[in-house]
């Protein structure tokens, strides 16, 4: 299956309920005056982090996403109802992001969730209208549209430790020995084509989760090769374990690999390293390697293949994985928002009201272009009479 991590789509929260235009008909209570309800907000569209998902196949390149409308007030003040929200489930780790790439909010943690879009505000029923010198009022509100808006979602695996190094380094078969985790192996370089996680469990019950990321070669941070797709799912590692192939140079291939994270930047030159020199099976000596390094905190000598020093490496990775940081609420509902937050709901310098006979205009209006979409968007057709200020006009 193909691993999707990225996908643009188009959100459309749900336009307003129109308010009720309705006047109150009982026997023996002539002029019972107005009695129209206002209409239901309009459904949102919102985000949800789930724990149960892998990445973002689910949704569909340039996929439209609309939440439900709200429904129109009726009479004895009935109030219509809210219009269905659009929850859209995203695996743990995903950002939104806006059409000019701002960051809207990072679902981070599981039950996280967002507004991404926001319903639109209900119209208010003839009722509301009523007062002490217009006590018969013939027109009510329209709804206002919801936000609407095309949306992009990354997603940045969450790990406890990330395998990195080159093609063919050994990490896949490495996975396999340690966790549960079934990649691909194979005796040629890029057998790994996109991230794989896998569980590795102690004999205490604690668990971690370990990602297998596509081989990096020199020049992947600027776009080279494979690995630079996938750059961004190391940032949320706690912890990197450099796979170094123990029959080649093991230095220098430590010191290119670093050399990309550092380019690549996002803090993953900083992060605490593990450093395994791997297939010691097809070695005569052991292999040397200098361990100079402050991110370094173990090396490891393994076999993938035969098994060799593979237990003591488990073990390590529980002694060197960082504990994760305590979480800052323990609402788990409440979102990690960064940078920016979703844009303020905008507000009209106008209003539509349905009439008797058409919809009148309240407010400074907008150019004809406009007012015409926003006329049939609440259900104007060709003919329909509109009143702004003193003059009167058919929709053409």
């Amino acid at each position: 299956m193909m691993f999707h991590d990225r996908v643009r789509l188009h959100v459309q929260a749900g336009r307003g309920g129109d308010g009720g235009l309705s006047f109150r008909r009982e026997k023996h209570v002539p002029k019972g005056g107005p009695d129209g309800g206002d209409g239901g907000p309009g459904g949102d569209v919102v985000f949800v982090a789930d724990h149960g998902l892998r990445d973002l196949s689910a949704f569909r390149p340039h996929q439209h996403v609309k939440a439900g409308r709200g429904g129109g007030g009726g009479g004895a003040l009935k109030h219509g109802a809210a219009g269905v929200v659009a929850e859209l489930h995203v695996p743990v780790g995903t950002q939104v992001l806006d059409d000019e790439g701002r960051l809207l909010a990072d679902l981070a943690h599981p039950g996280a969730r967002t507004v991404a879009a926001r319903g639109g505000l209900p119209g208010r029923g003839n009722k509301r209208f009523a007062t002490p010198t217009r006590q018969a009022p013939h027109f009510a509100e329209t709804g206002l549209p919801g936000e609407e808006l095309w949306l992009e979602l990354r997603l940045k695996l969450l790990a406890d430790a990330a395998l990195v190094g080159f093609p063919n380094a050994g990490k896949s078969s490495l996975l396999r020995r340690i966790s549960n985790a079934k990649p691909k192996v194979a005796d040629y370089p890029f057998t790994t084509l996109a991230p794989v996680l896998g569980t590795v469990d102690a004999p205490d019950g604690r668990q971690l989760t370990v990602a297998d990321v596509p081989g990096l070669i020199e020049g992947a941070s600027e776009g080279l090769g494979l690995g630079h797709e996938f750059l961004a799912h190391l940032e949320r590692a706690r912890l990197l374990v450099h796979v170094i192939d123990a029959s080649e140079e093991a230095g220098e291939r430590f010191a290119a690999i670093n050399r990309e994270l550092e380019k690549y930047g996002a803090g993953l030159e900083s992060l605490p390293q593990v450093v395994v020199l791997n297939k010691i099976d097809l070695l005569r000596e052991p292999p040397t390697f200098d361990g100079e390094d402050p991110r370094i905190l173990a090396i490891h000598e393994v076999s993938a293949a035969t098994g060799a020093g593979v237990e003591a490496f488990r073990r390590g990775l529980f002694e060197h994985a960082p504990s994760p940081a305590a979480p800052a609420q323990a609402d788990a509902e409440i979102v990690d928002f960064l940078v920016y937050r979703p844009r303020p709901r905008r507000e009209r310098s106008y209003r539509i009201l349905r009439t008797d006979r058409g919809f009148r205009i309240e407010g400074t209006p907008p150019d004809e272009v406009e007012l015409e979409e926003a006329l049939r968007a609440v259900g104007a057709r060709k003919g329909s009479e509109v009143e702004v200020g003193e003059e009167t006009f058919e929709l053409p």
